[in-house]
């Protein structure tokens, strides 16, 4: 007797159809996101832009060393506006529905969302461990060759010119072809009340875009150093001057920790000791870059149960939960990188490091869970309470407003009088109720013609479902008791 395995294929049509709805929100999100993070970032760069006369080609190359970093933010918050948006669309057409009654669950969705979360955390890796470090080198040096030129442009026959900082340099002529200045002139006014005078025959300057640093050869001439008592005056046959260049950008382009590679960071990190101060920021720069791209992977998880919060009728609130959510990871995540950058031992900081992405990676398995069982991701208890006090809130608020603009003040809300029903007052008949608030109002509620989910014959019903009235409602109640 011959036994036969049948192995069931995987549905790749439906993860197909699938990672087509969510990638068409994902790059809109993500153009977007990066539209807005190349506005932002510009701002800083005006300055240097306009000071520095950088051409259309260089202002590209200074932007795509800047990329890198945007990205590594704009990736995860895009992954899970795509899935939201993806999944919502999906519920709102009913077609999550359509997909329970086919016999396909919640479960049979997470591959494809699997995929392309891993995906998105690859790609988010690749920018943080590899791109960024190196992106931040050549902004670096980009920006000092940037200053570099800048000098060689300022620095004219007959002018004086401060392109040199604290120095002052005048050059009576300039060979052009040998790149040497004849009759010289300088004045330095680094860290001294009376400059100090440097006069040569010839002089000429050299760049060092990896020391990050000018040059000053000046040839046969003197110095002469006023003392407020005296005065030197000093001969000399070659003299050289270096000078540190300093860009008009933002300090922060310098930043150590952000042009080393993963290795050269643990490094650095045994080097000063991961107890200290300064080998906790190495340490902890060296998890963000590993712990980041795992945060993505788990945003774009919470997207599907996000998403499916949406539906015909409902308010899509997943992308407000969604930015609610991305937020608070953030600050968890800083929270935690402040207090591990303080130093300790490295099984202290990488628990510390990581303790975000558990948490959240395991709240997002916990909210998809609820979704495949059709869970309220709030106790009924605590969403009646909350939506009593939104209730609440709403009503004060447009008395509020009423009140300040009454020509926006809007006719009340119309009374009922027992004769007006067929059976009887509007306590027992069609009785609306919002599934997500837990709440139900009558007829006579100015809240009854908002979108609402679910309809009860009468009171008792609503109250055995678990439904609560609102305080409109509740006051109807009580004075029919």
């Amino acid at each position: 007797m011959r036994t036969s395995l049948t192995v069931k294929r995987p549905p790749f049509l439906l993860y197909s159809y699938l990672a087509g709805e969510i990638m068409a929100p994902f790059l809109a999100s993500f153009i977007i996101m990066n539209g807005v993070s190349f506005l932002v970032r510009l701002i800083p760069f005006l300055n240097t832009v306009l000071e520095y006369d950088i051409s259309p080609a260089d202002f590209i190359r200074l932007f795509s060393y800047l990329f890198p970093t945007m990205l590594s933010y704009s990736i995860p918050m895009a992954a899970m506006l795509g899935v939201t948006i993806g999944f919502s669309r999906l519920a709102n057409d009913s077609e999550m529905l359509a997909f329970k009654a086919s016999g396909i669950s919640i479960y049979q969705v997470v591959p494809p969302l699997l995929v392309f979360s891993f995906l998105v955390a690859s790609v988010t890796a690749y920018f943080s461990v590899s791109l960024i470090p190196a992106g931040n080198i050549s902004l670096q040096k980009m920006m000092y060759q940037l200053a570099k030129e800048k000098i060689d442009r300022g620095i004219r026959e007959q002018t004086f010119t401060e392109a040199l900082g604290d120095l002052v340099v005048h050059v009576g002529t300039i060979d052009r072809e040998n790149r040497t200045w004849h009759n010289v002139w300088v004045s330095d006014n680094r860290e001294r009340a009376i400059p100090a005078i440097t006069m040569a025959n010839s002089g000429t300057m050299r760049s060092d875009v990896e020391e990050m640093k000018a040059t000053l050869i000046l040839n046969d001439g003197s110095m002469h150093v006023p003392e407020p008592t005296s005065s030197q005056i000093i001969t000399f046959d070659r003299y050289i001057l270096d000078i540190p260049l300093k860009p008009l950008a933002n300090a922060t382009l310098r930043q150590t920790r952000g042009t080393m590679n993963l290795s050269e960071l643990l490094a650095q990190t045994e080097k000063v000791g991961a107890d200290t101060e300064a080998g906790g920021s190495y340490f902890t720069e060296y998890l963000s870059r590993l712990v980041l791209p795992v945060g993505c992977f788990t945003l774009a998880l919470f997207g599907l149960p996000l998403g499916l919060q949406a539906g015909p009728g409902k308010r899509a609130i997943g992308i407000p939960l969604g930015l609610g959510i991305y937020i608070i990871y953030y600050v968890v995540f800083s929270i935690a990188r402040g207090i591990a950058s303080n130093g300790g031992t490295v099984a202290a900081m990488t628990t510390t490091m990581w303790l975000p992405n558990l948490f959240f990676l395991a709240l997002a398995v916990v909210l998809i869970r609820q979704t495949a069982h059709e869970q309220q991701f709030v106790p009924p208890v605590i969403s009646s309470i909350l939506a009593i006090q939104v209730s609440i809130i709403q009503s004060l608020f447009h008395r509020a407003v009423s009140f300040v603009f009454p020509s926006r003040r809007k006719d009340p809300p119309p009374t009922y009088q027992a004769g007006d029903f067929e059976s009887s007052p509007p306590s027992p008949n069609n009785l609306h109720g919002h599934v997500a608030t837990r709440v139900f109002h009558f007829p006579s509620c100015p809240y009854y013609h908002l979108s609402h989910t679910i309809e009860f014959k009468n009171v008792s019903m609503a109250l055995d479902a678990g439904f609560t009235p609102c305080p409109r409602c509740r006051h109807i109640m009580d004075k029919e008791k």
